[in-house]
């Protein structure tokens, strides 16, 4: 039977950390988002290995919830210096060596491009997001070859990236950016159900994929709402 939307046991609000109060984000507010991230992955690992059961390995939660966990004992481990940048290409690097499957090089390329975006700078602004983002995203559309309609990650991270322009475009404060960016992630998660999958191992299924809740498209929103949920 298919699964529709994000399941009623899903964990998908943070509480903020305090002691966040700088104008943009800096190392200390990235490398909350990275322990955010692990902790919603972590609270979410069974329902996300539940959608990818109904049409991929079974295991999308499993090595999500490790990978992340390894970026945080790597965050513990390592300095990081001034620049936000640095915590995510540590990230990225942590995600590729420990995700198994096609998540690892597509979530470790999406880390590791947005750093590479926001080099050399102390504070990321709603610009410098939306730059990182439009970086990061490109990376999983050029390593994954997947385009929008896919039922993959994209779906998500595509109308995040075009939200998150659109706001910087708009010149909103960096918390409402985060949460249009979230919400339209949300949105394009949502859209993967009706959707025949052409990518992956769902693709195997064909006409049978459609119904099924992509399990990249939700871990996706869940890292965005993540960023939102910690600045906001």
């Amino acid at each position: 039977m298919g699964r529709s939307g994000v399941h009623a046991g899903a964990v998908l609000g943070l509480t903020p950390p305090v002691g966040i109060t700088a104008p943009g984000w800096t190392t200390d507010t990235a490398a909350a988002w990275v322990r955010a991230c692990a902790r919603v992955i972590a609270a979410n690992r069974n329902y996300l290995t539940a959608l990818d059961a109904a049409i991929g390995d079974a295991d999308h939660g499993t090595n999500m919830d490790r990978g992340f966990a390894a970026a945080v004992e790597k965050l513990d481990e390592t300095p990081t210096g001034t620049e936000p940048s640095a915590v995510l290409r540590l990230t990225g690097m942590a995600l590729l060596s420990t995700i198994g499957g096609a998540s690892g090089p597509l979530y470790g390329t999406f880390f590791v491009r947005m750093s590479k975006a926001c080099e050399s700078k102390a504070e990321l602004g709603l610009g410098d997001w939306a730059e990182a983002l439009d970086a990061g995203v490109e990376g999983v559309v050029f390593r994954g070859r997947a385009e929008a309609g896919d039922k993959t990650m994209v779906d998500a991270l595509l109308p995040a990236r075009d939200a998150l322009r659109a706001a910087a475009k708009d010149g909103l404060e960096l918390a409402a950016g985060l949460a249009a960016a979230a919400a339209a992630a949300e949105e394009g998660m949502r859209a993967t159900t009706p959707m025949v999958a052409k990518k992956g191992r769902a693709s195997y299924l064909g006409d049978r994929s459609a119904g099924n809740q992509d399990p990249g498209a939700t871990s996706a929103y869940l890292l965005l709402k993540a960023a939102a949920d910690v600045w906001g």
